[in-house]
């Protein structure tokens, strides 16, 4: 069996993703060298980018809470307000378009309700507007804005914060229907007063944080990121991920397995959030 890398090398893919991330807007897509797949059930083998085992497909997971959503106010959100059993898992970026459409099969697969905070620049968001639009019609995946190409909002002048919104926003419009308000994911998590100040003149009221992470904004093992979905899939929890590197889909199964195991109802911000000055 293969031992995990030590902390020293996870920190260098880390890093190395992050960079990847900043850069992937002007540069050709990702490539991935297996297709996704949604994976097999816990138990089963997993690697970082080996050849899979043939796919199982992930049970039904429940649906969403039936009742009043809970009012929220216009600042930072960072988990689910109330004691119920719901689990936010937010999708950042979309740097791989062949990611983005197996976050979007195993939506359609399971029932999966998902946010997807969007980074507009990355041409996933186009190659698979028409399989994703029902969807976010539907209300099963909801749409944030991440930015158009990811910058740190809070080096930027208050104009390219503004651009960096509006233009994001618009993408969502032509091409969605939606605008993603009040929620916006600052990239890194990094705001201020002054940033959403602007993206409150934007529209968008809520900076969405998060309580946990796949940790896989960058390449990371498969085992990885099922060690961080144990860790952080909880009651109320907004948990973050990304649509950039393979591992992730080859998972699905064993991501369906613990958050069926723990009685979880995976949801959107919407299903279970009334936002400032949103009508109950």
């Amino acid at each position: 069996m293969r031992t995990d890398p030590t902390r020293r090398q996870w920190l260098m893919l880390l890093a190395a993703g992050t960079v990847a991330s900043l850069t992937a807007c002007s540069e050709a897509k990702p490539t991935v060298s297996d297709p996704p797949t949604l994976g097999a059930s816990a138990g089963g083998s997993s690697s970082a980018g080996g050849g899979s085992s043939a796919p199982a497909r992930p049970p039904l997971l429940p649906p969403p809470p039936r009742g009043p959503r809970t009012p929220i106010a216009a600042e930072t959100l960072s988990g689910l307000p109330g004691d119920s059993t719901s689990l936010a898992l937010t999708v950042d970026d979309g740097a791989n378009p062949d990611v983005v459409a197996a976050y979007i099969q195993f939506a359609r697969d399971t029932g999966a309700r998902f946010t997807f905070f969007v980074t507009g620049c990355y041409d996933s968001w186009t190659i698979n507007r028409d399989a994703l639009r029902p969807l976010v019609d539907s209300g099963q995946i909801q749409l944030g804005n991440h930015t158009w190409d990811h910058p740190s909002l809070t080096r930027l002048s208050a104009n390219n914060v503004a651009e960096q919104l509006n233009r994001t926003k618009q993408f969502l419009l032509d091409n969605f229907g939606v605008d993603g308000t009040p929620y916006f994911r600052p990239p890194y998590g990094y705001h201020n007063a002054a940033v959403d100040r602007i993206a409150a003149d934007c529209g968008y009221t809520v900076p969405t944080m998060w309580y946990g992470s796949l940790s896989d904004a960058g390449l990371v093992t498969e085992d990885y990121i099922v060690q961080m979905a144990d860790q952080w899939f909880n009651n109320q929890a907004i948990v973050i991920g990304h649509a950039n590197h393979a591992p992730v889909t080859h998972v699905y199964g064993q991501l369906v397995d613990i958050i069926r195991a723990r009685k979880l109802s995976m949801v959107t911000l919407n299903d279970v959030l009334l936002p400032p000055g949103g009508i109950a």
